[in-house]
């Protein structure tokens, strides 16, 4: 009996002594090559390769109208230019704006009526990336057509009502007015 007692203590002892040594970092189970990545990107090219060819036709379609490719991957051309202004809005201005957006077949998403006139502290809200470069780009009382990108404009999400995953658009805007940053 005086033996089981001594086993049982010297086994408590030496289970007390191995559980509370540190334990060591396990290397992770699965090694990610990278595949997934490089399909998405090959997926993206195609996207973006696509839209491209869509826009191109319908630059294509209308040779009377001079687009102007920017330097961030859309175009646009001028509805009604400002040739006497020389001023832009830049990062601060607040700029009254109408808008509305199509569809890249020229059919209406969202009318000038619907989306009312807008008020936007430029590159200090939120909107479309594509709309967010381009009125930067006009003067006062000038109306330009941007043909965006799917990734211009609402990307792979949408808008969650209207505008689908990867849509294009076409979006004609008029910058009515911008006013400097009030400070």
């Amino acid at each position: 009996m005086k033996n089981i007692k001594i086993g049982l203590v010297l086994s408590m002892s030496i289970i007390s002594l191995v559980s509370c040594k540190q334990q060591q970092a396990r290397m992770p189970i699965s090694h990610s090559s990278g595949e997934f990545l490089n399909a998405s990107v090959e997926r993206n090219k195609k996207l973006i390769k696509g839209e491209e060819g869509q826009i191109d036709a319908i630059i294509k379609s209308n040779p009377k109208i001079q687009y102007i490719a920017s330097k961030k991957g859309y175009w646009y051309h001028y509805e009604v230019k400002n040739d006497k202004d020389t001023l832009n809005p830049k990062k601060g201005d607040v700029a009254y704006f109408d808008y509305e957006i199509k569809d890249i077949k020229g059919n209406i998403i969202y009318s000038q009526l619907e989306l009312k006139p807008q008020t936007y502290a430029v590159d200090k809200q939120n909107i479309m990336m594509g709309l967010r470069d381009g009125i930067k780009l006009m003067h006062k009382n000038e109306t330009v057509t941007f043909l965006f990108p799917s990734h211009m404009a609402f990307g792979y999400h949408g808008d969650n009502r209207r505008i689908g995953t990867n849509e294009p658009l076409m979006c004609t805007v008029t910058l009515n007015d911008f006013k400097p940053e009030i400070k």
